[in-house]
Order: C-alpha cells, then sequence, then structure tokens
C-alpha cells in the first residue's frame, strides 16, 4: 500500500503543532463547495442509524443508485468506497496480465500485486498533455485481459472521449476494461462522457461518491458491469460492507435530484473559473507548466531545476498542503498536483507559488553567473 496519496492533514497539523482544520488541503480532490449543507443536516437527524447494523448488501441504497442513472440494479454493487472495489476486480476477475494507463492512481497496480496479477503500465507523454494514444492503448491492451483507465485521469486531468472508449472495448472483446469515473462530475458536461449506462459485455465502470459530495470519511463507491462479471465480484464480496450512515447519505442523494443536481452544476462552474484563474497567473508569472485539466485539480512541471519536496515544504510551512507527485508511476519529482478549493485560498496558494518561483529563477541566474 503506498502511503503518499494526499490528504494527510494530520500529521502536517502535528509537525506544525495546529489542528488539522487550521490547514489548507489542497492535495485531496474533494468538492470545495461540499459537503451539502442539507445532506449534513439530513444525516444529523438521523444518527441513531449507527446503533444498528447497516442492511447486509446496501440493497436499498444500489436500488436508488440506479434508478438515478436508469440502469438495471442487478448490474450495480456497492463497496466501502471505489477502493474496495478496486482491490476486488483483480481478484474475482482472475486475469494473469492487467494493463494501467498512467501516470495514474497507484492503487490499481497495488490491487494487482496484492493479488499475483501481472501488471504492466502504459504511461501518456507529456508532450501530449498525458492524453493516452488509444492506437498505442490498444496494441498494449491487446495481450491483458484486464485494462484500468482513469478518466478523468488522477493527477493529469486528462479526459478521453465516450465513443473512443466504447470503440476500443469493440475492439478487444475478450479484454475487460475498467473505467474509473470517479472524478466525471466535476468534468463540464459529464453526462456526454459517462459510460454508467453502457451495456458492454466488457465493461466495468467505477462510480465515487466521495469527491463530488465531500464525503470521503463515508467511504462509498460504486461498480457498473455486466451481470456475469458481477457474479465474479459477488463471491468476494463482505457482508455490511457499506455503513448505516453511508446507505443514508446515498439514499437522500438518489432522491433529491433538485438539490443534487444545481450543486453540481454550481461546483463545476466555479472549479474551472477557479482553475482558469490559477492557470493565467501561473503562466504569465512563472516558467511553471499547467496542464489541461478537466476536473478539480491540476498538475504542474514545476519550473527547471526546483523539486516537488521543496515546494511542499515551502507552502506546508504556510499551513498549505499539496501532492508532491514523485511517487506516481511515471512522473518525477519535477511535477505537483494542486485541487481547487475556495477563491481566497486558491488565490493565497497561487500568489505562494508564484513568489516561490520567482525566488528560485532569481537564485538559479545568480548561481549561473
Amino acid at each position: 500500500m503506498i502511503g503518499g496519496h494526499g490528504g494527510n492533514i494530520y500529521q502536517l497539523a502535528r509537525q506544525l503543532d495546529c489542528e488539522p482544520s487550521d490547514i489548507c488541503d489542497m492535495s485531496a480532490n474533494v468538492n470545495p463547495l461540499g459537503p451539502m449543507p442539507e445532506l449534513v443536516e439530513h444525516l444529523k437527524a438521523r444518527l441513531a442509524a449507527i446503533a444498528s447494523l447497516p442492511e447486509v448488501d446496501a440493497g436499498i441504497m444500489v436500488e436508488a443508485f440506479a434508478h438515478y442513472y436508469g440502469i438495471d440494479p442487478a448490474t450495480v454493487m456497492a463497496g466501502n468506497g471505489t477502493t474496495q472495489l478496486i482491490y476486488r476486480i483483480p481478484q474475482a476477475l482472475g486475469a494473469k496480465k492487467a494493463l494501467v494507463i498512467g501516470p495514474t492512481y497507484a492503487d490499481y497496480q497495488d490491487a494487482c500485486a496484492m493479488h499475483g496479477v501481472a501488471c504492466e503500465h502504459l504511461i501518456c507523454r507529456e508532450a501530449d498533455d498525458f492524453i493516452p494514444d488509444m492506437d498505442a492503448v490498444c496494441r498494449s491492451a491487446a495481450s491483458a485481459g484486464l485494462v484500468f483507465l482513469c478518466n478523468p485521469n488522477n493527477p493529469t486531468g486528462a479526459m478521453v472521449a465516450k465513443d473512443t472508449i466504447t470503440n476500443l472495448c469493440r475492439t478487444l472483446p475478450d479484454t475487460v476494461f475498467v473505467i474509473d469515473e470517479s472524478y466525471l462530475p466535476f468534468a463540464p458536461h459529464p453526462e456526454q462522457v459517462t459510460l454508467i449506462d453502457s451495456d458492454l459485455p466488457n465493461l466495468m465502470v467505477l462510480n465515487s461518491m466521495s469527491k463530488a459530495f465531500r464525503i470521503p470519511g463515508l467511504r462509498i463507491g460504486f461498480v457498473k458491469a455486466p451481470a456475469d462479471l458481477l457474479e465474479k465480484l459477488n463471491r468476494f464480496a463482505l457482508p455490511w460492507s457499506v455503513n448505516s450512515l453511508a446507505q443514508v447519505a446515498v439514499q437522500w442523494l438518489m432522491t433529491h435530484p433538485d438539490a443534487v443536481e444545481p450543486f453540481l452544476a454550481a461546483t463545476r462552474t466555479m472549479i474551472e473559473r477557479e482553475k482558469g484563474r490559477i492557470e493565467e497567473s501561473i503562466h504569465q508569472k512563472s516558467s511553471a507548466r499547467c496542464f489541461p485539466s478537466a476536473t478539480s485539480f491540476i498538475l504542474m512541471r514545476l519550473p527547471r531545476g526546483l523539486k516537488a519536496a521543496a515546494v511542499w515544504e515551502q507552502l506546508a510551512a504556510h499551513r498549505i498542503l499539496i501532492r508532491d507527485c514523485s511517487n506516481f508511476t511515471g512522473l518525477s519529482d519535477d511535477f505537483i498536483r494542486i485541487s481547487m478549493k475556495g477563491e481566497d485560498q486558491n488565490r493565497r496558494a497561487a500568489d505562494l507559488l508564484i513568489g516561490l518561483f520567482r525566488d528560485h529563477h532569481i537564485q538559479r541566474e545568480a548561481d549561473e553567473n
């Protein structure tokens, strides 16, 4: 298990002798507008649910999710976050070889390693803004029984069109494709990209509620898959894997579209505005490069000679936590990732970064002269 996912505000708070709430966590990819106040109040009123066991298979929650998306509940499984499902998939499918399209979330590879599945990476090119070369993907995936693709991708923000993925699945019918849509709610027009309603026989779609609704502590994830693949997953399912409050939360979210959909629309508007503001400032005032992102975070290549650990330390001293990307396979200590927060927090972080980049440039020029 990798220890550097980001979001470890507790460790930093101990180092700085402050409260975790005093830290601006720009390393965790969660909704800057969430959680929804209506949902919080609903959960507060139902805390008594923790006194009883949750529904053993989260069936009511699954039905609510399926109804919201207009899909068959028999093709949906709930889990204790998408990560639990990611770790179950290589075990259940019994694939001998997997392909991970990277740089991306480390748990795809870790899940394969845990269950003895050989895993290869296809690393997308920086020159292509980390957008996958689908011809290369097709060639590599042809010899794999299982392919993981995060769409939009973490940490790059790159997104692949729906038709492109559909065509790939049809070209390689003997390969199972796992498309992780955990960050899709942050992207413009997610309804045009999602594969949740696809009936392809070799496609599994992961859906997370942790990020979009900012409830990662409840651990809520789903997988939508053909019945035969879902049956394989069911053989390894654990009873009571989704806690009572998580089930209450999903039932409320999936039955209140009049509140949920405007909330997500406002989130997307805010994120696009804030990303544009930061990207413009970084571009105009430094040599750092921000990569195009369809989601709530920005991958950034640091100015020449400046390393991620140093930037992490400088911002941590100001109680801002960012993501050092050096432990992503396919990246290096030349990269950081920052996730959007409120306008004031984003502006402060951007100003600190620009100041750090400026000081580094001045020092480098002095050293070279």
